[in-house]
């Protein structure tokens, strides 16, 4: 009961005042207060009733919470509801108009809201329908009041106005000092400059304030239309404080309904004013550069251990298999090289292994520089790069089976074999594409190790992606340590032929997987046109020495090709992807729906996943569509929600990045329990995800409690 003190303290000593100031007068214009296990309010007037001739009346509604309660401002954020007071039984009042206090930053379910706690009074227009006439203010308010838990509350408030000229002073006192929190319209005489920028793309809002003094502690509120919502800001100061910038992610611009931009300036103990910014043609640059926090040489040292045995589990992943035995039957092949030549062989794919590495890292850190979203496997969203990756794994393909043989000027010879051979471009290479093959595989260690290294300093980005390139190369660089490991391989003889022809058809299998892959990123023309290019460099390639042999073959092929170029049914709609799966009732990801569903007592699932994320698809498989795990998935208490990042989606990338990831799979389960989410390991198990689950929902005294409070008000 500690908890109850506080509100009904405030009750009480409220009471004795409006006692003392009423003491002598017959009537005050008050209502009863309504309370509830979490809030209560009450109406009250200025006036003890209507004013000869009076047109309007002031008014205000008083709403207490109890401690670790909130409720919602005007535009409540990404979550939440407004209060809104309604008048339907009233007599003699025309219209009732709102004025908002300035709102509170708070975060609810990991989400930014606006609101207000403790205590918030609500000043009140009240317009009549005819002067100086008696009135009955019958209003009603409902509004949404969140702790761990959500809570719709209706409230009825109910005060008779009989003509009187007299005032409440204690009333009138209230309201007077309710309305010095809300803001003024229009720019204060201090403020000389505020300006906004929107990019074009609707994803980011930059705005700025000058003044001719310095600010204190300062927040801003935008708003554009009902539907916009916006992230958390990076607020900055000027060196003298008369300057401030403040730049906001946008979730959602509602543009469409032409609403013009307001903004709502909160100042401790100076301004507080709404306005609309004149936008300018370019962002304005921030006061000062934020610096990136140094991290310990210690700090350092363990990231980078754990992106090496991230790195080396990748060996083991389904993308690397293929490349990996490529080099592997090369090493068989090649028995006649010493132990010099084996090694040199070994350290090239090494090499070609941090190349990629650290070719991938610079991109990132210039992407980084650019405010681009980044990740770990982002470039499987790139059609250009699916195209280039499928057409070289077809090639090889046709290489293992004998389509064709890569032969060149005998001066080259010396230098460069076929690819996966012994010559230093061949190891080389195939340490490259093993690496660049290994980027759409997640697996424990390497989400710890990104994440630190995306968020941090250049100097950590090129560290862990170094250490996850040796951890990659680590199988290789083993064989070159120690040559005995290379000559316990088998001797060559029949079976390597099939070796290579089971080679072969895993590169098939990539390539299909491919091609699926970048039939959801770029539709099908595209990817039917990039079989098509690639079936037709075999027919080129292998017609090279024996195209007088078989010309019908090499003309039935182009012909093929050229048929499913066409002839293939173009996907037009390259939106998300719709969800159409019978073992779990996915719906599709939206943040905003986190905070509904645990509002109402609910547990969320959130899976973030895509087509080119491989172990998405063995968590998927092997966890979470079989039981327990799928009829938990689908039960009446548990929302399951599909973010579909196969496509570039900046709703998406914000929320991994909000949650310190920069790469999929990501799973995280929501619940009143664990309103900030309980983050699942990149490789899903059966008992993690039920554990998550149990702790997220609501206990039995909490669900009797909800279901109590909530029984008279659905949203």
């Amino acid at each position: 009961m500690k908890n109850w003190v506080p509100i009904r303290l405030r009750r009480a000593m409220l009471a004795v005042c409006l006692w003392a100031g009423l003491a002598g007068a017959a009537f005050a214009a008050q209502s009863e207060i309504v309370q509830t296990d979490s809030v209560s309010a009450q109406l009250i007037f200025a006036q003890d009733g209507v004013i000869q001739g009076a047109e309007t009346l002031s008014a205000a509604v008083i709403v207490d919470l109890e401690p670790g309660w909130k409720t919602y401002w005007r535009s409540p954020g990404e979550v939440g509801l407004p209060p809104v007071l309604t008048f339907d039984g009233a007599t003699n009042i025309e219209a009732v108009e709102i004025l908002w206090p300035a709102p509170k930053r708070f975060v609810a379910f990991g989400i930014e809201n606006f609101g207000y706690e403790e205590r918030v009074v609500f000043p009140l227009k009240v317009q009549l329908t005819e002067a100086g006439v008696p009135a009955e203010a019958n209003f009603s308010l409902d509004l949404l009041v969140c702790s761990d838990v959500c809570v719709p509350q209706s409230l009825n408030l109910d005060v008779a106005l009989p003509l009187s000229d007299s005032r409440d002073a204690v009333a009138s006192d209230t309201i007077a000092e309710a309305l010095t929190t809300v803001p003024t319209d229009g720019l204060p005489s201090q403020v000389t400059g505020f300006t906004a920028f929107m990019d074009e793309a609707s994803t980011q809002l930059t705005i700025e304030v000058t003044a001719t003094r310095a600010f204190d502690t300062l927040d801003v509120f935008p708003e554009l239309g009902d539907a916009s919502t916006f992230g958390k800001p990076d607020i900055r100061f000027s060196q003298d404080r008369n300057r401030a910038w403040a730049q906001f992610p946008i979730n959602y611009a509602d543009v469409e309904t032409g609403a013009p931009l307001s903004v709502t300036v909160v100042e401790r103990g100076g301004a507080v004013f709404t306005a609309t910014p004149d936008m300018v043609g370019a962002a304005p640059a921030p006061p000062v550069e934020l610096a990136v926090p140094g991290v310990s040489v210690d700090t350092i040292l363990w990231y980078a251990l754990i992106a090496v045995l991230g790195g080396l589990v990748l060996n083991v992943m389904p993308c690397v298999l293929p490349v990996l035995a490529i080099k592997v039957s090369s090493l068989t092949r090649n028995d006649a090289l010493d132990q010099t030549d084996h090694r040199r062989g070994l350290l090239m794919t090494t090499l070609g292994i941090l190349t990629f590495m650290w070719l991938l890292a610079g991109v990132l850190i210039v992407l980084k520089a650019l405010g681009a979203s980044i990740g770990w496997g982002i470039q499987f969203q790139n059609p250009a790069f699916l195209a280039v990756a499928l057409t070289i794994l077809l090639l090889f393909a046709g290489n293992l089976f004998g389509v064709f043989e890569i032969s060149l000027p005998s001066r080259l010879q010396t230098r460069m074999d076929r690819a996966g051979g012994s010559s230093s471009f061949g190891d080389f290479f195939t340490g490259f594409f093993a690496a660049l093959l290994a980027t759409p595989c997640s697996a424990p260690f390497l989400g710890t190790a990104v994440a630190f290294a995306l968020a941090g300093r250049t100097v950590d980005i090129v560290i862990v992606f170094t250490a996850l390139g040796l951890g990659l190369a680590l199988p290789y660089l083993a064989l070159a340590a120690s040559p005995r490991l290379a000559r316990a391989l088998p001797k060559p003889g029949r079976w390597m032929i099939w070796v290579k022809w089971g080679v072969g058809a895993l590169l098939v299998g990539t390539v299909v997987w491919l091609a699926w892959v970048m039939i959801g990123v770029a539709g099908w023309p595209i990817t039917a046109l990039t079989l098509g290019a690639g079936l037709v460099l075999l027919v080129l390639l292998q017609g090279s020495r024996h195209i007088a042999n078989h010309p019908v073959i090499a003309t039935l092929t182009v012909v093929l090709a050229l048929v499913l170029t066409i002839q293939m049914r173009p996907q037009q709609d390259l939106a998300p992807s719709v969800i159409d799966d019978d073992l779990i009732a996915w719906s599709t990801f939206e943040r905003a729906a986190i905070a509904r569903a645990v509002s109402r007592g609910q547990v969320v699932f959130v899976d973030v996943t895509a087509d080119w994320c491989v172990t998405c698809k063995a968590n998927k498989v092997l966890v979470l569509e079989r039981d327990p795990v799928r009829t938990a998935l689908n039960g009446a208490d548990v929302v399951a929600l599909q973010a579909d990042w196969t496509r570039p989606d900046e709703a998406i990338a914000r929320f991994l990045e909000d949650n310190n990831r920069y790469g999929i799979p990501f799973n995280a389960v929501y619940g009143p329990n664990a309103p900030n989410g309980i983050i699942l390991p990149e490789v899903l198990t059966a008992s993690a995800v039920m554990d998550a689950i149990q702790r997220a929902e609501l206990s039995n005294l909490q669900e009797r409690l909800f279901q109590l409070t909530n029984s008279s008000f659905n949203p």
